[in-house]
């Protein structure tokens, strides 16, 4: 987290920054940190005013988090679940989900866009990515985006994992403005598609069907696939 405070001066929404650090213990054996107290609420359907002022306000953070040079940042691995990195690594988990699911879902569908997902990479310079941009780490006051949380996931290089909540949270209408005022071209679309895809498969298929998480996931599937169809 020693990189927030250098972030944080060059992004125009607060985030959370640590003010003190905890080292590994009995009862909690990893290090921890204290960080400071943002204002707002989660972000939800019912306290944003708008989904396109959203996806604006969200796309203007990602631009600047993206435009901050990563050439000292940590690359993706292991220590932040391969957030930047290769999403080769979800292959074998993301294929025995489809395979479990094959009764729900249309299994070639599902493979099809898992492989145009893996079928490119980025090829550009490593930039910034925060790793889990979740509703539950974005907050709102007065109807609009006002601070991102939960850094724990950060590292540098592809930023098609920070645009899976297009599928997971926006709409048809928001999702393509999300894209454009990112830049976003088809490789870098498909790849983020397959972010969100990974996770909703193995949260749909690791849960009750009537579970919150299950539902959510479900909605992601129904999301990606309506879209796909769209774009293929």
């Amino acid at each position: 987290m020693i990189y927030l405070p250098m972030l944080a001066g060059k992004i125009s929404l607060p985030i959370t920054r640590p003010i003190a650090k905890g080292m590994p213990g009995k009862a909690y054996p990893f290090p921890w940190s204290v960080n400071t107290w943002l204002e707002g609420s989660t972000a939800t359907r019912e306290n944003i005013e708008s989904l396109n002022e959203f996806a604006d306000d969200l796309a203007s953070f990602l631009g600047e988090l993206q435009a901050i040079d990563a050439g000292r940042g940590i690359p993706a691995g292991e220590q932040n679940f391969y957030r930047g990195g290769n999403l080769q690594v979800y292959d074998t988990e993301t294929k025995k989900a489809i395979k479990s699911l094959a009764g729900v879902y249309d299994k070639a569908l599902l493979s099809e866009i898992w492989a145009l997902a893996l079928s490119s990479s980025w090829s550009k310079l490593p930039r910034w990515v925060h790793g889990d941009i979740a509703v539950g780490n974005l907050l709102v006051k007065g109807g609009r985006l006002c601070g991102v949380i939960d850094f724990g996931t950060m590292g540098t290089g592809d930023p098609a994992c920070d645009l899976a909540i297009a599928w997971d949270f926006l709409d048809s209408e928001s999702r393509g403005l999300f894209f454009s005022r990112l830049d976003a071209d088809a490789a870098l679309i498909g790849r983020a598609r397959g972010w969100s895809l990974w996770k909703a498969l193995i949260t749909y298929a690791g849960n009750d069907a009537s579970s919150e998480l299950a539902v959510w996931a479900k909605c992601s599937i129904d999301a990606i696939t309506e879209e796909y169809h769209q774009v293929r």
